[in-house]
């Protein structure tokens, strides 16, 4: 399991290579008793929080495990943090697998840095079967981009850095995929504060995580429907699943209409360019003010890659 130590630890390795995003309050999202913050890592490099734990596992690897190469799958924004942290730390055999449905904004990004695409499967999970194939036959070092420890101390980060930016929050909302991300933030502010709660939130297409709370059963696969959220879909992993009960307060499953409005309000009142996936914080917040009225809430921002089509038709509708 992953502790407060592996988040620290993790900062240690990857501070030189990113940035410090900003904790913006939102004046918009405020009223006189409830303080939101948009906790920006749609700023990070790559556009996404994924790059800090690809920098944190790959960085914890032996010099032999970096000759023989990494390996990850990804709907994109995992994949492009492994191409660039591949390319940061000199590591010259990197292959990410990617579903034949990734956005072509978040394909390019893994290409430029250099990483071999391999796109097939018509979902994550998919592609994930074939990934794990390749990597028992080419014996290379597979990236998970949700239950890894040193990765999910990577991902911590970013709770680590919202109690330091301000210690008066007491609220954080943060988007389940695969629950890596709102794992690494639970352990990092939680040590901080014991009483801060963590809000995850999912897509009603594909509430993963919600139902294998509910079952005590691990879905590593789950059925989806259609989703603008590319980065919610597929199934839980096991670390984030075994310490869910401890790390998560409550989730929240928001329509893909609700999704929608999160994210034109972010583009046309915010200023924010956020993908869907990262936006659900935002719309769990306006489906459910009284959940939150008093508190000093930090909404965590995921990722900035949004298809400029899709922005587009957001924008428009």
């Amino acid at each position: 399991m992953v502790n407060f130590n592996d988040v620290v630890n993790a900062r240690d390795r990857i501070q030189k290579y990113i940035s410090l995003t900003p904790l913006d309050f939102s004046m918009g999202l405020s009223d006189e008793k409830t303080k939101v913050y948009l906790k920006l890592e749609c700023q990070q490099k790559q556009k996404a929080f994924k790059v800090r734990g690809a920098l944190s596992k790959i960085s914890s690897l032996t010099d032999e495990e970096k000759e023989r190469g990494v390996i990850a799958v990804s709907s994109g924004n995992h994949g492009a943090g492994v191409s660039f942290a591949s390319h940061l730390l000199g590591i010259k055999n990197a292959k990410v697998f990617v579903p034949e449905t990734a956005p072509k904004a978040k394909v390019d990004k893994i290409k430029y840095y250099g990483a071999e695409i391999v796109q097939v499967g018509k979902n994550y999970d998919e592609s994930h079967k074939t990934a794990l194939e390749e990597m028992k036959k080419k014996n290379m070092t597979y990236i998970d981009s949700c239950s890894d420890v040193q990765l999910i101390g990577g991902q911590g980060t970013v709770g680590l850095e919202i109690m330091e930016q301000n210690p008066d929050i007491d609220t954080i909302i943060v988007p389940i995929g695969g629950g890596g991300l709102i794992t690494g933030i639970s352990v990092a502010a939680k040590h901080m504060n014991p009483n801060v709660k963590i809000i995850g939130v999912q897509t009603a297409a594909c509430p993963a995580m919600v139902k294998s709370l509910e079952d005590d059963l691990l879905y590593e696969e789950f059925p989806s429907e259609k989703s603008i959220c590319d980065a919610l879909i597929g199934g839980v992993t096991e670390i984030p699943f075994k310490m869910a009960k401890k790390c998560i307060d409550h989730i929240f499953v928001v329509s893909e209409e609700s999704i929608r409005k999160a994210t034109k309000l972010l583009l046309t009142e915010e200023k924010v360019v956020s993908e869907p996936s990262g936006a659900v914080g935002v719309a769990a917040l306006l489906d459910n003010p009284q959940y939150f009225a008093g508190k000093n809430v930090a909404i965590v921002i995921s990722g900035g890659n949004l298809d400029k089509e899709l922005m587009e038709k957001i924008i428009l509708n």
